[in-house]
């Protein structure tokens, strides 16, 4: 189980879901997940700014707006409906996302001197009214882009799970019952029955329902929808001393997989 994040060009970019299991179960408490002995796979993200165009490649819906630092209108993702790039320098871009006409997400990405690796810095504000999460991640390059663009474009391929502010690795589980409860500081919540019935999803404009199903005292596993089709799945486990849980999920959004490690607190 692991704290679902929005799908967004960062890492995490990635589509991550939570998970629990009957009452009195061990999945009961609160949970850090631990970047560092969590890992992902995932397909090179794939960029173009050339011309005072920008294009992303890779997006679940890709498209292409003007780098001019203005809010252009964008469609096929639940999560924004406009995005602003601009171009800082050389080697740095800054790229803003909103929804309904709120800013749900700010990055700042910057080229290394030698234009092999990229640096990613991200403030999420999807949930109105709570902390920002913010996060810093690491891409190295796999393919430069064409003759005559901006060092940004080409392809990059994760490095690590980089680094997220504690109120984006905590979330509390509690089992009443079959329902469970779960909650995150950065606003996501949600109460399922752990019988794969769906339940609304709170927080997260790219995710509407999840189903919880139990498969054995220490184990369950989870889906996400959106608009009725299924975008994110995984299965949760518990150690027979309760204090570790360790997520297997996919995102099939981005075709991401990965395995997440979470601690009791």
């Amino acid at each position: 189980m692991i704290n679902k994040k929005p799908y967004g060009f960062a890492l995490l970019a990635v589509v991550l879901l939570p998970v629990v299991a009957a009452a009195q179960s061990p999945f009961d408490g609160t949970w850090k997940q631990d970047l560092s002995q969590s890992k992902m796979h995932s397909k090179p993200l794939v960029y173009l700014l050339q011309d005072g165009t920008y294009h992303c490649e890779s997006c679940p819906a890709p498209f292409t707006i003007k780098a001019d630092g203005q809010d252009q209108k964008v469609s096929g993702m639940a999560w924004l409906d406009t995005v602003s790039v601009k171009v800082v320098d050389d080697h740095t871009i800054e790229v803003v996302r909103k929804k309904d006409g709120r800013v749900t997400l700010t990055q700042k990405r910057t080229v290394s001197a030698d234009g092999n690796s990229l640096t990613e810095e991200t403030t999420d504000t999807t949930v109105a009214g709570v902390a920002p999460v913010t996060s810093k991640s690491t891409w190295k390059r796999v393919a430069k882009g064409p003759a005559g663009s901006h060092l940004f474009s080409g392809s990059w391929d994760a490095t690590d799970m980089g680094t997220t502010s504690e109120n984006g690795l905590l979330f509390t589980i509690k089992v009443t019952g079959d329902t469970m409860n779960w909650s995150t500081p950065s606003g996501q919540s949600y109460a399922a029955k752990v019988d794969g019935t769906r339940a609304p999803f709170v927080g997260d404009p790219g995710m509407d329902t999840i189903s919880v199903k139990r498969l054995s005292a220490s184990t369950v596993e989870s889906i996400g929808y959106s608009r009725g089709k299924v975008v994110y799945k995984d299965k949760s486990t518990v150690t027979a001393d309760g204090k570790t849980m360790t997520t297997d999920w996919e995102s099939k959004l981005s075709g991401a997989t990965g395995q997440t490690i979470a601690q009791k607190q």
